[in-house]
């Protein structure tokens, strides 16, 4: 999930994953943390896992590699404030990345294989189709806890795809496992 977090729905989307038993990636927004410090711990404490989705949600191939490090590394250090554990993996906003930037992050970028495009939508019934049509091994589903129709869609393709025998899991493990 990218853009979190978000005042109501990541709240919604913690309940329904906790409730299916699923582990999931979070990619934050550093601006989006202030006023929602709680929450970025909840998350951590509930077992999930917390990425970097840069501090303005900026492209980096548009910045200078210092203010590209610096978008990243001020989101980085909230989140270790917060949770007292570092980020290993960045989502770059818009999937453009400078390769080797990760060298001097130390942090491991992250891309998507399953495009929800839920921020284009509030259709709820497209969201859950295309995930469910085009789901496969090893996927990314890339989608957004800043919507309703998105913790909705993300209740139904857990059910739906853990009863066509689906385990879901965090990026690392389908990176390394």
């Amino acid at each position: 999930f990218d853009d979190g977090p978000h005042s109501v729905y990541t709240e919604e989307m913690l309940n329904v994953l906790e409730e299916a038993e699923v582990p999931a990636t979070f990619f934050l927004l550093g601006q989006n943390i202030e006023g929602r410090e709680e929450l970025v711990q909840k998350i951590a404490e509930k077992g999930h896992l917390i990425g970097n989705h840069t501090f303005h949600h900026v492209q980096i191939t548009g910045l200078s590699k210092e203010d590209a490090c610096r978008e990243i590394e001020e989101t980085s250090d909230l989140i270790e404030e917060l949770t007292g554990k570092g980020t290993e993996y960045v989502r770059p906003p818009f999937g453009t990345w400078n390769e080797g930037l990760e060298e001097n992050l130390d942090l491991i970028p992250v891309m998507w294989t399953i495009d929800t495009r839920d921020w284009t939508t509030q259709n709820v019934h497209a969201i859950v189709e295309h995930v469910v049509k085009n789901a496969g091994d090893n996927d990314i589903i890339l989608m957004h806890d800043s919507y309703e129709s998105t913790v909705q869609a993300a209740e139904q393709i857990i059910r739906l795809l853990k009863a066509d025998g689906f385990e879901f899991v965090t990026v690392d493990e389908v990176l390394f496992d």
